[in-house]
């Protein structure tokens, strides 16, 4: 994925910030923008933390990326919908 602030695709568990990785590749609480459908991802502490539930998991025939836009997962709608704008990724949310 090409954008302005040239996001690179990863499988770097210790992703950044406009970086986009396989949504099976979460591994640090943050926000997210679903590369497929737009639609923000907020994903706190207790979603990646080792043995803790729910565990969400997307089966299909080809990979599902998401984008990090923000290390705090509860940032307002309208900074997620300005910092996904400015990475020239799709909002739908």
């Amino acid at each position: 994925m090409t954008t302005a602030k040239q996001c690179n695709t990863t499988n770097d568990p210790n992703h950044t910030v406009g970086t986009t990785i396989p949504f099976d590749g979460i591994q640090e609480p943050g926000c997210y923008i679903c590369n497929w459908n737009g639609h923000l991802l907020r994903v706190p502490e207790d979603g990646v933390a080792a043995g803790r539930s729910p565990v969400l998991t997307f089966c299909g025939p080809e990979p599902l990326f998401v984008t990090k836009i923000a290390d705090n997962p509860f940032i307002p709608l309208t900074k997620a919908r300005m910092v996904g704008s400015n990475l020239d990724i799709a909002v739908n949310f």
